[in-house]
């Protein structure tokens, strides 16, 4: 599965701490949208689609959830609770995001603008798509 859990560098002192996030250097990609999710109900489930060719980087930068990426093959479970860790997601992944606590901020950056087209909303249509792929 194209997935890669990523550490994030992290500055500062007794101020406090930063993380900075720069396409070709720690995000593997060009940032040409950023959105993020937050007062996301406990028993909420998100995302529920995958993409034809857009790639992203997840960041729980408060609180936590759980992504479940399926790619046709295998299904992984992953816990997103640390804002110095990065989740790239590749194309033709079905993501779910769900348990977000209470305070969860989701932050998510892409490598593409918003296009409807991209989405594979459709579990069965995301089957039979990752087979000829």
């Amino acid at each position: 599965m194209k997935i890669q859990l990523v550490q994030l560098q992290t500055h500062g002192d007794a101020r406090g701490a930063l993380v900075a996030l720069e396409d070709a250097k720690n995000v593997p990609f060009e940032i040409r949208r950023v959105y993020y999710l937050f007062a996301t109900q406990p028993e909420i489930r998100r995302g529920l689609h995958a993409h034809h060719k857009l790639k992203q980087m997840l960041i729980a930068v408060r609180g936590s959830c759980r992504i479940l990426l399926d790619d046709g093959k295998e299904k992984i479970n992953i816990l997103l609770d640390d804002p110095t860790q990065g989740l790239i997601i590749d194309s033709l992944i079905w993501r779910e995001m769900y348990q977000f606590s209470e305070d969860c901020v989701l932050l998510v950056l892409a490598d593409q603008h918003y296009d409807e087209s991209d989405y594979i909303r459709d579990y069965d249509i995301f089957i039979k798509t990752v087979r000829q792929a």
